[in-house]
């Protein structure tokens, strides 16, 4: 999906929602656990109701390998599914991979060839031959992990690095802009550091960034797009838990749709606020 395609979508939804399919078996609503697949069933519920009020969607792909073979068989169908229901949507396989060159490219064509996924999260540390591999798809994306939203990204993210006090996550902003352009690179940003989203977005000014922290982690959604919206939106905001385990009952796919479109109102209002959309 190219930029402009995914700004559009953006446009058409007046969102810019993406829900994290991060689906632990072990909190899958009970009346799911007889299913052939109920990791798939419990995702494809989750999506065909949540779809009217998100762009995007986001495997975290460690509750997929943790299962083995089946858990890897309930990733293929999930994503297989959203690229033929859905092949609007932008699909972020969040397996934050790096390595050498030729490690790195074999991780960059299963998961963005093999599997489909338009993105993928990378993790920058071992620099510019690491992340260059998954920079050779057309119409594909990297993301590379910034400022993460965890209490441990302190620990060595937000290490001063020179006299003039810049850290670490401020040099993989400046010094990745090398390896590629805003048509091919986005960053992950924490929405647990408010303090730094206006330093970050004069950083990066016309990236995308995708925004995890919002909801069971405690960001405000209004405060960052305040510092973070910009002239094509240039988030993606990542809600997982506080949507897809809105309820463990009967009701669980409409629960998260309801929580699903109370973000997406407020995103609108947001849209509408920055003037990226009419108001009608």
């Amino acid at each position: 999906m190219t930029r402009e395609g995914l700004f559009e979508q953006i446009r058409q939804k007046k969102s810019f929602l993406c829900v994290g399919l991060d689906t632990d078996p072990d909190k899958i609503p009970v009346h799911l656990k007889n299913e052939e697949d109920p990791v798939f069933s419990f995702n494809k519920s989750i999506i065909d109701a949540t779809a009217p009020y998100a762009i995007a969607y986001k495997p975290n792909i460690a509750f997929y390998e943790m299962q083995g073979i089946a858990g890897w068989a309930s990733l293929e169908k999930t994503i297989d599914y959203l690229c033929t229901a859905y092949p609007e949507m932008f699909t972020i396989a969040d397996a934050k991979r790096a390595d050498i060159g030729n490690t790195s490219a074999a991780y960059a064509h299963a998961f963005l060839h093999k599997l489909g996924f338009d993105a993928i999260t990378v993790a920058p540390y071992m620099g510019k031959d690491s992340v260059e591999p998954f920079l050779r798809y057309n119409n594909k994306w990297a993301i590379l992990l910034a400022l993460t939203s965890n209490p441990g990204s302190k620990d060595f993210q937000y290490l001063e690095t020179d006299d003039k006090g810049k850290k670490l996550f401020e040099h993989v902003l400046i010094n990745s802009q090398q390896w590629a352009g805003p048509d091919q690179m986005m960053y992950v940003a924490g929405a647990t550091h408010p303090e730094e989203f206006g330093k970050i977005r004069k950083l990066v000014p016309n990236h995308f960034l995708l925004v995890p922290g919002v909801g069971a982690q405690g960001g405000d959604l209004f405060e960052l797009a305040k510092v973070g919206l910009n002239s094509q939106c240039g988030l993606i905001v990542n809600s997982s838990r506080a949507i897809i385990y809105a309820s463990t009952g009967l009701d669980f796919a409409e629960q998260a749709a309801f929580e699903a479109q109370k973000v997406q109102m407020q995103m609108q209002q947001l849209l509408v606020e920055f003037n990226l959309i009419h108001s009608s």
